[in-house]
C-alpha cells in the first residue's frame, strides 16, 4: 500500500464533501499511526499537488491542503465502487463492450497508459489488441484524453457459440487471482480485533477503507453467473461493511482530536 493510496483514502474519509482543507501536520499525525514517516507525507503531499490534485491553503504559519476539482473526482470515483457498485454484479443483461486497438511500437507509452486505464476500467485482454468488459462501458472521455481516439474501436455486442460467457470472462480475467485478493482480505480482517498491531481505531479504519478501496478497484465487476456460487466477494464485502460501520462510530472522536482543518470556498 503506497503513501498516496493511503493519503487518498484519508482524503476520502475526512476531507471529501466538505469545504475544508486539512493541516500538514495533522496529517503527519494520523499517518505516524499506520507506520508512514513525516518525509513520505510531505514528499506526497508535494507531488500530489505538482499532479493538481491538492491546493494548498496558508494560515499563518501552517499549511493546509484542500482538494481540487480533480481529486474530487477520483475520491467520488473511489465512493461509487465502494458504496454503489458493489462487490458483486448481479443485473448482467449479457452484452459486452469491446475495445480493439493497434498501435506501433514506436507510441509504446501510449499503448501502456490506454492497457492501464482499460485495467482501471474494468476491462480485460481477450487477445492481442482487443479488450472486453461486461455491460455498457463509455469510454469515450478516456480515449479521448489520451489523443488515442482515433486509434481505438469501440462496439458492443454478445458471445455467440461456440462461445461461451463464462470461457470468455475466464479468458479475460484472472478470476483466481481475483478471488485469492478477497480470501486474502478476509484473513486479514476476520476475527474480533484484526490488526492489533496498529495502535488505534483511526489507524485501522484508514488501512482498512485503503485496503478494500485498492481490493475492488482491481476487481473487474464480473456477472455473478459467471463465477463460482460461493465466490468470496459476496462474505468480504459484508466484512468490510460490518467494519467500516464499527470505525465509523469509534475512529470519528479520534479523528476530532487529531485532525485540524479550516473552512474554504
Amino acid at each position: 500500500m503506497t503513501p498516496q493510496s493511503l493519503m487518498l483514502n484519508f482524503l476520502g474519509l475526512y476531507v471529501f464533501g466538505r469545504d475544508t482543507a486539512v493541516y500538514s501536520g495533522s496529517v503527519i499525525d494520523v499517518f505516524g499511526r499506520v507506520d508512514v514517516s513525516e518525509d513520505a507525507v510531505r514528499s506526497t503531499l508535494t507531488r500530489m499537488t505538482a499532479r493538481g490534485l491538492l491546493t494548498k491553503h496558508r494560515n499563518g504559519r501552517k499549511v493546509y491542503f484542500g482538494l481540487t476539482p480533480r481529486a474530487t473526482e477520483v475520491l467520488r470515483d473511489g465512493e461509487r465502487r465502494i458504496w454503489q457498485t458493489g462487490a458483486l454484479n448481479t443485473d448482467w443483461d449479457g452484452t459486452w463492450t469491446l475495445i480493439g486497438f493497434s498501435l506501433p511500437e514506436s507510441r509504446r507509452s501510449e499503448r501502456h497508459d490506454l492497457r492501464s486505464q482499460l485495467m482501471w476500467a474494468g476491462f480485460g485482454p481477450v487477445q492481442n489488441g482487443l479488450w472486453i468488459a461486461p455491460g455498457h462501458h463509455d469510454v469515450t472521455g478516456m480515449v479521448e484524453e489520451l489523443g488515442l481516439a482515433e486509434h481505438v474501436t469501440v462496439f458492443t455486442a454478445q458471445h455467440a457459440k461456440p462461445t461461451e460467457a463464462a470461457d470468455l470472462a475466464h479468458r479475460a480475467f484472472d478470476t483466481a487471482a481475483i478471488a485469492a485478493r478477497y480470501r486474502d482480505f478476509l484473513a486479514r480482517w476476520g476475527g474480533p480485533t484484526p490488526l492489533k498491531t496498529l495502535p488505534d481505531d483511526l489507524a485501522r479504519q484508514l488501512v482498512l477503507h485503503s485496503d478494500w478501496l485498492e481490493l475492488v478497484r482491481q476487481d473487474p465487476h464480473l456477472p455473478a453467473e459467471l463465477l463460482d456460487a460461493e465466490w468470496p466477494a459476496i462474505e468480504a464485502e459484508q466484512l468490510f461493511q460490518s467494519l467500516a460501520r464499527r470505525y465509523a462510530q469509534t475512529a470519528t472522536p479520534l479523528a476530532e482530536a487529531a485532525i485540524e482543518s479550516i473552512t474554504v470556498a
